[in-house]
């Protein structure tokens, strides 16, 4: 009975939002938050609701990111992000990811990157999946048991990446069928046309993210020759049809002055693009190359630039690794993501080529509680400076101890080498970097308001 009041109040208050889903005034946003932290179980995301009411009532330029899903998307499209990310995932689904947390005793990620396959037609330098065989694929069964497990954790939005997604047939078959999620797409933009489009409109719960390494010269010196116009015509058809879309950036040492550039965000906004999503280049993959790796300087330029922007811009910018301080370092292990490839390794992320569990012999839940994610977790721990999060660039030692001692395999011809070959190199980086962090950190984060709670500064403790 208990349960069947929560399904009712629950199924009201997404009619409720739905129906106010068509005035994009700050009166109607501020409107639509009150109804949402009535479903906040969590301290965090109730306080997370308010910052965000208040920068509605101060118009703070991200709030043109909401205004947009009303004002400007298809409402098959409008429909599902509201119901499903605000509602299932963010809202409904934190409280189930909780409730699972007290039950098992630890918190379940919050998304999973799928690699349904690893076909392809472009051979992109650099490219950090470009090393596995391009004959692997998850089958359409195997993809539908992990959303599925995914689901039972309280886990409704999935990134699916690769390869090249839309080479798999049967994938809106899958987007279909689980039309209670959300699904971030990374594409090369190459396959989208207009019966896509349409296709698109009607699952509604699939957001494109497209790869662009900068203008036409730096996008097609890396995709292929007439890539870059490619991915233009397919913004258009999107934006026409009134579809969300993303720009994913790998930075370079090669194109970090075009993608900081305000003039550079603002062509993007001009084509209808809704967030940005920022990498950074690793040399994992295709021939790896340490002298396309920003230098440190590059990558503390991409970190402030991205904070200027999100004060700024009219969208939503995610840097996956300067938003250490936001998300208290690294997501990788299951701690806020991990990596299915496409021969159904389990991945602690994915760019970290290892493994010691495959969904073929063992489920999700089981992988997230194997020694090898929970000593990856519990080094993450450790790490005091947020700007520096990763095992891979930041803190290369760890990830050798933990890959040489946890029974971790590679999942790939050359996955070692970043381990191995690179290791001095990788060493080198790291120091490089860490004068650069070190003093951003102690500078812009130490005793600041809103420092991260448990990290340390200097010698505080």
């Amino acid at each position: 009975m208990l349960q069947s009041i929560k399904n009712y109040s629950t199924e009201k208050i997404i009619s409720l939002l739905l129906s106010m889903a068509t005035s994009s005034s700050n009166e109607n946003l501020a409107r639509m938050t009150y109804l949402m932290e009535l479903m906040a179980k969590k301290d965090y995301y109730r306080e997370r609701i308010r910052w965000i009411r208040q920068l509605i009532r101060e118009n703070h330029p991200s709030i043109e990111f909401p205004r947009r899903i009303i004002r400007d998307l298809h409402p098959n499209q409008r429909d599902k992000w509201i119901s499903n990310l605000a509602v299932n995932h963010l809202l409904s689904g934190t409280n189930k990811r909780k409730a699972w947390a007290d039950r098992k005793g630890y918190y379940p990620p919050s998304t999973v990157v799928i690699s349904p396959t690893m076909r392809c037609n472009l051979s992109c330098y650099g490219c950090y999946a470009g090393d596995y065989d391009k004959s692997l694929e998850l089958s359409r069964d195997e993809i539908d048991s992990i959303l599925t497990q995914m689901k039972e954790m309280g886990v409704y939005f999935a990134v699916i990446s690769g390869g090249e997604p839309f080479f798999k047939e049967d994938i809106f078959e899958i987007f279909k069928k689980h039309s209670d999620m959300c699904f971030l797409v990374f594409t090369h933009g190459g396959l989208i046309d207009e019966q896509m489009v349409q296709r698109l409109i009607e699952v509604g719960n699939v957001m494109p993210a497209f790869s662009l390494e900068g203008y036409e010269e730096e996008t097609d010196e890396r995709r292929g020759p007439g890539h870059f116009q490619k991915v233009m015509h397919a913004m258009d058809l999107l934006r026409e049809a009134g579809l969300s879309f993303c720009g994913s950036f790998t930075q370079t040492s090669r194109n970090t002055g075009i993608i900081t550039s305000d003039q550079y965000l603002d062509m993007l906004i001009d084509k209808g693009c809704f967030a940005l999503w920022l990498f950074s280049y690793v040399p994992v993959g295709r021939e790896p190359d340490l002298a396309l790796m920003p230098t440190p300087e590059q990558r503390d330029l991409m970190r402030r630039r991205t904070a200027d922007f999100r004060a700024t811009k009219p969208m939503v910018l995610v840097d996956f690794w300067n938003d250490g301080p936001i998300i208290s370092g690294c997501i990788a292990g299951g701690r806020k993501y991990f990596h299915i490839n496409a021969n159904g390794d389990i991945e602690p992320c994915v760019f970290c080529h290892f493994a010691v569990d495959n969904i073929r012999r063992t489920t999700l839940k089981e992988a997230l509680r194997s020694p090898f994610f929970m000593k990856i977790r519990e080094r993450q721990g450790e790490h005091e400076n947020l700007l520096r999060p990763c095992m891979l660039i930041d803190h290369p030692e760890v990830g050798r101890e933990i890959f040489h001692t946890e029974g971790a395999y590679p999942t790939h011809r050359g996955a070692d080498e970043i381990f191995t070959g690179l290791s001095g190199k990788m060493d080198d980086y790291a120091v490089s970097y860490a004068e650069v962090a070190d003093k951003a950190w102690e500078k812009e984060f130490c005793g600041k308001p809103g420092r991260p709670v448990k990290q340390r500064c200097g010698n505080e403790t």
